[in-house]
């Protein structure tokens, strides 16, 4: 699967999630009775999935090198690690169930591009504030991409905990623009019903 398949951001995040991936692996005989073309399938975009996680966790590190010691910098770092230490446990399940399905897992990167967000002014790494709006576009993607790329998936149990996490990773950005009002800026914690390519411009904060 093109990297471009899914939409850069964290992947993949949330115990929910976690729990259901690892529900399968316990139940080898039901992997075994998939066809190779279905776990094929599943391995290329779980290792889609899987790729992302990895950005995700190197984007929160490299972030957090950049964030001041004032009370808001320090707020958006405890934000940062609790959603990293998210895209960590999906980035181990993830790697788990594509080697119980017969996947060779990607590795990690030594560093990923973000220059897209960056042009966009989808956030920056130039200001507290500006670092919690990169992540809060990168988890608004992060969730859009899950919500598409989980429909691929040919197994039931699957398809049920990508959606999990569809739904951790928009908790995730919620949880951002809540920071955001606990600061004084107006706007809603959920500003659209739907967490969509069509919606993310509401739910970003443009630098």
């Amino acid at each position: 699967m093109s990297r471009r398949r899914l939409v850069a951001g964290g992947a993949v995040t949330g115990l929910a999630g976690a729990l259901g991936f690892a529900a399968l692996t316990k139940r080898p005989a039901q992997a075994g009775m998939m066809s190779s073309d279905a776990a094929m399938n599943d391995v290329e975009i779980l290792n889609g999935a899987l790729y992302y996680e990895h950005q995700a966790i190197w984007a929160y590190s490299a972030a957090a090198g950049e964030l001041s010691d004032s009370a808001v910098g320090q707020a958006v770092l405890n934000i940062a690690l609790a959603n990293q230490a998210d895209h960590m446990i999906h980035r181990d399940t993830l790697a788990q169930v594509i080697s119980d399905l017969g996947g060779m897992p990607v590795m990690a990167e030594s560093s990923y591009d973000l220059s897209s967000y960056l042009e966009r002014g989808d956030g920056g790494l130039d200001s507290d504030v500006n670092i919690a709006k990169l992540a809060l576009a990168l988890e608004t993607d992060a969730a859009i991409a899950y919500a598409s790329e989980v429909a691929r998936l040919m197994t039931p149990a699957l398809v049920t905990a990508g959606a999990t996490i569809a739904s951790a990773e928009a908790a995730h950005a919620t949880t951002i623009r809540a920071a955001f009002i606990s600061l004084g800026v107006e706007i809603d914690y959920v500003p659209a019903a739907f967490v969509s390519a069509d919606t993310r411009d509401q739910w970003v904060l443009k630098v």
